[in-house]
């Protein structure tokens, strides 16, 4: 195993963040269509830095059945069924985006992926129900999330996606925002910045530890 690979599998007890966004037709995982997905893999460089490494995404076609609410086709500015989405149905898609997850846990001998997102529980309700209803495998922990929302309040102070990534020094666009790909590398990137900033306070603090008791000392 690598240096790198050692440092990822043993930061987080044995699991591989990924982070995950999903755009859907609704709010109800149920009944209303996924629409798109994407995942963002991660890596440790040189230095220690957590980095946004691998971008996996696919549209879906949604499920037969499924309720498209026009508010959120608007919202998202989508046509499910343009021709040029290149849509793919949900078991392929799934599986386009779980096969490298699955190769990632293994390489960095992970237990498991832990998902990680901007208020995740929402995307994973419904990644939940489409492998529910495709019987494809999910490689996801199926209730423990890590949330970017919680640890932008944390680290700087803002809850919303945007104002979190722009106070943590990222460029925000607007007009790309509510597509998942783009939701999901800022979402890494920001993700990233708060483990490396803790990483940076841990070494301060030890520093900080090791005067003081070098002070006592004397």
């Amino acid at each position: 195993m690598t240096r790198a690979a050692y440092q990822i599998s043993k930061r987080f007890r044995g699991f591989l963040p990924v982070v995950v966004d999903v755009e859907t037709a609704g709010f109800d995982p149920e009944h209303d269509a996924l629409l798109e997905m994407a995942a963002v893999i991660l890596q440790v460089d040189d230095r220690g830095q957590w980095r946004r490494h691998q971008t996996y995404a696919c549209h879906f076609t949604p499920f037969e059945g499924a309720n498209l609410d026009q508010k959120a086709l608007d919202f998202l500015k989508v046509d499910p069924h343009h021709p040029f989405r290149f849509d793919v149905p949900e078991a392929e898609g799934l599986e386009t985006i779980f096969s490298p997850i699955r190769r990632a846990v293994k390489n960095h001998e992970c237990s498991r992926a832990v998902l990680v997102g901007h208020n995740p529980m929402f995307d994973l309700s419904f990644i939940k129900e489409a492998c529910k209803r495709t019987k494809v495998k999910m490689p996801f922990h199926r209730f423990s999330t890590f949330d970017t929302a919680t640890l932008g309040g944390l680290a700087y102070g803002q809850t919303v996606l945007a104002r979190a990534a722009q106070a943590a020094g990222l460029v925000w666009d607007s007009n790309e925002a509510h597509s998942a790909i783009y939701d999901a590398e800022r979402t890494a990137e920001l993700f990233c910045k708060i483990v490396n900033l803790w990483g940076k306070w841990q070494k301060e603090f030890k520093i900080y530890d090791e005067v003081r008791d070098n002070g006592r000392k004397y």
